[in-house]
């Protein structure tokens, strides 16, 4: 009978396994976490993939599954069509799309500095902004030209008379090629990409957006509103919150090990070890809340400066509406840091 029993209880096992459910009756498959990123496996991500391959998301119970972006991939797409939990977002991006209907809110800031920039060649004449005027500058599409388009709102400029803007693609082509007299850059990206071109840092002028006073908050984390109503979903986002934030406390301590983690996770077969290092080391200037309480926490007042810069662009803001305390919440932070 006991070996009748046993026999009966595996027989229960795998079929529960199989209906995914666990003897303790929690469907397993609630525990399954699809995160959307902004791009391609660099250590811009590394926090994620460092909490996958050290089993941060396997010991929180969490079945993590972590899907690259590129450059036909938005975020908001994929995430309004369900097709992710969680995604990874610069807060411009977000907040337009929750004013057109997709109702994005922020559950964490991971960084909380921002990495965008304008590098011009100084042999291009451009030495301060007062001199883009009649300059062809490169600019992001996809979400990402809202910084731009306020900061040249900012500087009086008339972005179809003053300035022409080229739609740039995600290299430095550009610049190397002389095309534009300026492109936009990551500090931990493709401003490198110039410097290893051939390009020495002495020939080159960089605006960041930061020194400027137009940043607006870059890689957060986003869910839809109506999920936040669950308290299922915001316990796992909070399993899921806490283990990211571990991962990304070890890449910025240990930029090599992020680094060699990152470039395995690169189908690619790309990326090295010595530029994701190097990304990783200028990716942790982003964040300087890592290693401390206040990791991914979303300051409320970076959060207002952010949404004063999207409404101050003249005759085209990023946003029309001030979106209220309704686009960020605190509680997945605060399930996070029990």
């Amino acid at each position: 009978m006991i070996r009748s029993s046993k026999i009966t209880n595996s027989l229960l096992a795998a079929v529960l396994a199989v209906c995914g459910v666990t003897a303790s009756g929690v469907a397993t498959a609630a525990d399954k976490v699809t995160v959307q990123l902004k791009w391609l496996p660099q250590a811009q991500f590394a926090g994620y993939y460092v909490a996958q391959a050290k089993g941060y998301y396997k010991d929180a119970g969490l079945n993590v599954i972590i899907k690259p972006g590129g450059p036909d991939i938005s975020p908001v797409q994929v995430i309004a069509g369900n097709q992710a939990d969680v995604v990874v977002n610069w807060m411009p991006d977000a907040l337009a799309a929750r004013e057109a209907g997709v109702p994005l809110v922020n559950i964490a800031q991971v960084f909380n500095q921002s990495g965008l920039m304008l590098t011009c060649k100084k042999s291009s004449g451009v030495t301060s902004p007062k001199d883009f005027k009649g300059k062809t500058l490169g600019v992001w599409y996809g979400g990402n030209e809202y910084p731009f388009l306020n900061w040249m709102a900012k500087l009086g400029y008339n972005t179809e008379k003053d300035i022409k803007i080229m739609k740039q693609g995600f290299n430095v082509d550009p610049l190397l090629q002389n095309q534009a007299a300026c492109i936009s850059t990551m500090i931990y990206n493709e401003y490198w990409q110039v410097v290893d071109a051939g390009v020495k840092e002495s020939d080159l002028v960089t605006f960041f957006y930061e020194k400027e006073g137009v940043a607006s908050l870059e890689d957060g984390l986003y869910v839809m509103e109506d999920k936040l109503k669950d308290p299922a979903f915001v316990a796992r986002m909070g399993k899921f919150l806490k283990a990211t934030f571990k991962g990304w406390n070890d890449a910025v301590k240990n930029p090599a090990e992020a680094a060699k983690i990152v470039v395995a996770n690169d189908m690619s077969g790309s990326a090295t070890e010595k530029v994701q290092k190097r990304q990783m080391e200028n990716v942790a200037k982003l964040i300087t809340t890592a290693g401390t309480a206040k990791m991914g926490y979303l300051e409320p007042a970076a959060y207002e400066r952010t949404v004063k810069v999207l409404l101050a662009a003249g005759s085209s803001p990023v946003i029309k509406k001030d979106p209220g305390k309704a686009a960020y919440t605190h509680v997945v932070w605060d399930a996070a840091t029990k």
